[in-house]
């Protein structure tokens, strides 16, 4: 079939094969060009089929060699309509990590449940033994408690008082006054639950008990700080509350499993729940031009690749006052954050083209689901049922 981006508010519901082949190919080809000499070897990442995730599990991959295992939750295609775009990712991804000998499987099902922990810790026995590192980059708008089935969602809220600032409508390219209502304590709760550090707990708790760490083991979860333009509605806000949470987490599974666990801090990138946070589109829409025009912009390959060569493997962690890694490093420095503070107030509907890379925003969302990439033909017609081969559930 014929397949076009349709896009409904912040996520775009069909997605390209042959595109998204495309876009893993192409972070392949940066992974490749910076070699770990002593990276990790078999690798579990949670969250594996987008964004950080997808560029982490392509890193170990094919910058270290690694044997690598991901868990994700996304849609096979269905009754002849497209899969989900981190479907075709990991159908991409796996073709080309068996085309190199190297061992890939996956795994598609709630994360957050006992269940899919089960299958990774048979499947880690089996076939491995014991993990080296484990890459914690879920990202949900809700969570289903494994204990006793509480569904509890997420939220993007301020906490205490309203926030009103200038945000951009990424569908209409309007930019806009935004107002967003305080969070109330089930707010903030239920948002910590879903995104907090309870989860990456549990994960690890399940790994040691079932002896497949070892004291070598690193795990590292995701974070982002920011700005001081987004901290009301992200930093300050339900998110900022559960990434703390994560930070917590991080400690108390170092204190209690003897292991290296970090939580690394990265730059702001395009990504389906990025342009979901008000105020962070035209955040990184000015952001990208400053950073491009002084040849410090990256992606979540070049960001991951950084992490493991600079930081993780190599090079010195570097760690802040609160114990992180800093990947957002050359996003925060200084001279950039002036000139975004700079632009801010100045930005309009009219200039919005002209004082921002509003273009790149929106070429980089449509290439998420595979669309908008060079050297693919989006007139032709392309099979939408790809089997993904190391798919264990």
């Amino acid at each position: 079939m014929i397949i076009e981006p349709k896009i409904r508010g912040f996520v775009c519901i069909t997605a390209h094969p042959a595109g998204c082949a495309k876009k893993v190919a192409d972070e392949i080809a940066v992974a490749k060009a910076s070699p770990l000499e002593s990276g990790p070897k078999k690798v579990l990442v949670i969250g594996s089929s987008t964004g950080y995730g997808l560029s982490s599990r392509i890193t170990a991959a094919f910058s270290s060699g690694a044997d690598t295992l991901g868990v994700f939750f996304e849609r096979p295609s269905a009754k002849g309509k497209p899969a989900s775009a981190g479907w075709y990712n990991t159908v991409a991804f796996e073709n080309e990590a068996h085309a190199a000998g190297l061992y890939a499987k996956s795994i598609n099902g709630d994360a957050f449940s006992n269940e899919i922990k089960a299958n990774v810790i048979q499947t880690i026995k089996e076939d491995w033994g014991t993990v080296d590192c484990v890459i914690y980059s879920l990202a949900s708008p809700k969570r289903i408690d494994p204990v006793d089935g509480t569904v509890y969602k997420s939220c993007l809220k301020p906490i205490e008082t309203s926030f009103t600032n200038t945000s951009l409508d990424t569908n209409k390219g309007l930019v806009e006054s935004v107002s967003i209502e305080p969070a109330n304590e089930e707010d903030i709760k239920n948002t910590v639950k879903v995104m907090g550090g309870e989860d990456w707990e549990l994960w690890m708790e399940a790994l040691s008990e079932a002896g497949v760490l070892t004291s070598q083991t690193k795990t590292v979860a995701y974070s982002y700080i920011g700005p001081e333009v987004t901290w009301p509605v992200y930093k300050n806000g339900t998110i900022g509350t559960a990434k703390l949470d994560v930070e917590r987490a991080s400690r108390a599974i170092h204190e209690k499993y003897g292991i290296e666990a970090y939580v690394s801090v990265n730059k702001a990138v395009v990504t389906q729940a990025s342009s979901a946070i008000p105020v962070v589109p035209l955040y990184i829409s000015i952001l990208f031009k400053i950073m491009k025009a002084k040849g410090t912009h990256e992606g979540c390959i070049e960001q991951i690749v950084r992490l493991f060569k600079d930081h993780l493997y190599g090079g010195s962690l570097n760690l802040d006052e609160a114990g992180r890694i800093r990947v957002d490093d050359w996003e925060m420095d200084s001279e950039i954050q002036a000139e975004v503070a700079a632009i801010w107030p100045k930005v309009t509907t009219e200039n919005l083209r002209e004082l921002s890379d509003f273009a790149s925003y929106q070429k980089e969302f449509l290439e998420l689901f595979g669309f908008g990439l060079e050297g693919i033909d989006y007139s032709e017609e392309v099979e939408v049922d790809l089997p993904i081969k190391g798919l264990i559930a």
